[in-house]
């Protein structure tokens, strides 16, 4: 019997992409006035490891010498201003969220809980996770397996009752790290690196998310 099913948030659940882009562009230019504007495909292959390493990659990438600490806080001001400017759930997450009756439901991120849990309250769906965990809700970030460990507790799930289901080879590994199995979403923001972390299942569509309870 399937007791839990862990969801990754941004590329799994909502499509972020936008607003990440803006957000780390609109970061830049605030720290270094005249930054040019980094191509959306170049943020989103830093996304998945915190906001810290987003913010990192996105310097080195605009070649500027400033450190993540001085950069980091205003990502986070910029991005609490448009949480939800342009992020939504992907097309059948709704509906596939509202078919899997039976176990519970968790989000494991890394980005801000707090951000998180603003994003799905405002996309209508926050009621459907019994817990919703990110940065500054466990020690340490994925694929270190705190989290999801600490949601399989909460839930009484055995690893072989518990699916991860992410868009990126950060998801395998936690999963892997916890015993559980994992399922990759190719609709995501990593499907290369996704396949290439040999997930124990891979979803094409949101509805085949109820394939998993019968695993």
């Amino acid at each position: 019997m399937i007791r839990l099913l862990v969801f990754d948030l941004d590329g799994t659940l909502v499509d972020s992409s936008r607003d990440i882009a803006a957000v780390t562009n609109a970061a830049l230019r605030r720290v270094a006035p005249g930054a040019g504007e980094i191509p959306l495909e170049a943020i989103l292959s830093f996304v998945g490891e915190g906001a810290r390493v987003l913010v990192e990659r996105s310097l080195r990438h605009a070649g500027l010498s400033l450190s993540a600490d001085e950069a980091l806080p205003v990502y986070i001001e910029c991005y609490a201003e448009r949480l939800l400017d342009t992020t939504r759930l992907y097309p059948g997450i709704a509906e596939a969220l509202d078919a899997l009756a039976g176990p519970a439901l968790a989000v494991l991120t890394n980005k801000p809980g707090d951000f998180s849990r603003r994003i799905l309250e405002g996309l209508g769906v926050a009621r459907r996770f019994a817990s919703v965990l990110g940065a500054g809700d466990v020690p340490s970030r994925k694929p270190d397996p705190a989290g999801l460990l600490r949601l399989m507790a909460d839930a009484q799930a055995a690893p072989g009752e518990t699916w991860m289901v992410g868009d990126s080879a950060t998801d395998v590994a936690v999963a892997r790290a916890a015993g559980a199995r994992v399922a990759g979403v190719t609709w995501g923001f990593h499907p290369v690196a996704l396949r290439a972390a040999g997930p124990d299942r891979l979803l094409s569509r949101p509805a085949d998310l109820a394939s998993l309870l019968a695993a």
